[in-house]
């Protein structure tokens, strides 16, 4: 009596309805009785090919099956579901060859007797056909993608697009707002997280109706069909549906994305209330970021030539803090909303300074690789890096000068939100949101047992 295994695998299940491998294992269980075998156990990697070399988890546990004497014989509906690889045919004469009397039987292909050369033989040439043609499938399928692409027309079946309607060619006009307003925070300067923190807490959905995390963030931004195209092997093309966003708001997402800091850890901490937001109450100059055992502080310089006197200190930490509550108090001020109605100019450079910012931010990061990798000396890096620095410091000046209200553009009115994103903000959109609302903060001196006062600090308005 020969007791086997059936195995069963379909390459693609795209709706997980498993009704091919169940046709194949209910085939196998009539030829287990006409053979008179004993069925011990079923195998099914069901949507998963066997020509593309992935693991195939549940063919690799009736290997080990084989090899514990767990079943000595293997049901089967055609050999090309075992597999398409000449390697792992020679893995299972190998394994058939140590552990012997191995029975293999198909249902459409008659019996594989694996122990004699003439049987081996057989297999090899049937897997070579199979795997020919896989091979064909393949470059047809290759051919045909390229010419759906160069025509902009739609490609295979899948789930319908975040953004679209189930025909993937009707704009969705809710899910559309929703990928314009990703775009926007985005390209403002918001995180990944922070942006999917705030979709999922106003119950906002992806096309499966799960959460969104960042990965899906980036994915539906980088994605060319937002903006009306298909990309093939590094080529544009225009599609037949419309874009939610315009071809050049899609560069720019994708070059932003792509030039994100590679490094997984928190960058040290720095200071937020630097480049003269913080005027000294004695003496007026501009108080400076200075750490000591205490900890981080602000104070008025007394240096020579610095123009400080010298007497004034605040502690950084509850002054950073005083001032977010305070600007997050002005974002939901009726002023504020009236002043923001008269303030929005020179799109055109916004987006030229944006891309020159991103792209001088990468740059610095293959610096850095080249030096990490030996490629540059510590001095040729150091000499590079520094007119880098002083192009994106310009950057940023100018664009806090021409853009006075594009960083606060999605939070006005909704502190709620802002607050919720704010510990995830780069500090540079942080410093950003502060300056479009705060020219400076005057410290005053200290009353002496007062502790932290809020009322020492004087907040002047820039809108």
């Amino acid at each position: 009596m020969v007791t086997a295994g059936i195995y069963a695998r379909i390459s693609s299940d795209p709706d997980g309805t498993r009704l091919g491998v169940q046709r194949q294992i209910d085939d196998c269980r009539s030829l287990a009785d006409r053979l008179g075998w004993t069925v011990a156990d079923e195998y099914v990697d069901n949507d998963v090919s066997a020509w593309s070399g992935k693991k195939r988890p549940e063919y690799r546990r009736m290997l080990d099956n084989i090899k514990n004497g767990v079943i000595d014989g293997i049901l089967v509906w055609h050999p090309d579901r075992l597999h398409r690889h000449p390697k792992e045919l020679e893995e299972l004469i190998d394994l058939v060859e140590g552990v012997g009397n191995i029975r293999i039987e198909t249902v459409t292909a008659g019996d594989f007797d694996l122990s004699t050369s003439a049987g081996r033989s057989i297999a090899r040439i049937v897997g070579a056909i199979a795997r020919k043609d896989s091979d064909d499938n393949s470059a047809r399928g290759k051919r045909k993608a390229a010419e759906l692409a160069a025509a902009g027309k739609v490609a295979g079946g899948g789930n319908r697009p975040f953004g679209y309607e189930a025909d993937k060619l009707t704009i969705n006009p809710t899910e559309a707002a929703v990928i314009r307003e990703m775009a926007n925070r985005v390209l403002a300067g918001d995180s990944l997280r922070s942006v999917a923190v705030d979709l999922n807490s106003r119950g906002i959905r992806t096309a499966k109706g799960n959460e969104w995390n960042s990965g899906g963030i980036k994915r539906v931004l980088m994605w060319p069909r937002i903006s009306g195209r298909r990309e093939r092997a590094g080529e544009f093309y225009t599609a037949v549906w419309p874009g939610i966003i315009t071809p050049e708001e899609s560069d720019r997402l994708r070059r932003k994305l792509s030039a994100r800091n590679r490094s997984t850890g928190r960058p040290p901490r720095r200071y937020l209330l630097t480049g003269g937001l913080l005027r000294c109450g004695r003496c007026g100059a501009a108080m400076k970021a200075r750490p000591s055992t205490r900890g981080r502080r602000y104070v008025c310089p007394g240096d020579p030539g610095l123009g400080g006197c010298g007497r004034m200190s605040a502690t950084a930490d509850p002054l950073e803090q005083f001032v977010v509550e305070a600007v997050l108090y002005r974002l939901d001020s009726p002023e504020l909303a009236a002043t923001l109605k008269d303030t929005r100019a020179q799109q055109s450079e916004l987006s030229e300074l944006h891309d020159q910012v991103a792209a001088d931010q990468a740059m610095l990061d293959e610096l850095a690789d080249d030096w990490a990798n030996k490629v540059i000396s510590r001095s040729e890096w150091m000499s590079a890096r520094d007119p880098i620095n002083k192009r994106i410091e310009q950057g940023r000046r100018r664009l806090a000068r021409i853009s006075p209200t594009t960083a606060i553009d999605d939070y006005a009115g909704n502190t709620k939100l802002l607050r919720s994103a704010w510990a995830d903000l780069p500090l540079s959109r942080q410093q950003a949101i502060v300056k479009v609302l705060v020219d400076h903060v005057v410290v005053n001196p200290a009353v002496p047992g007062r502790g932290f006062d809020p009322q020492r600090f004087a907040p002047i308005w820039r809108l």
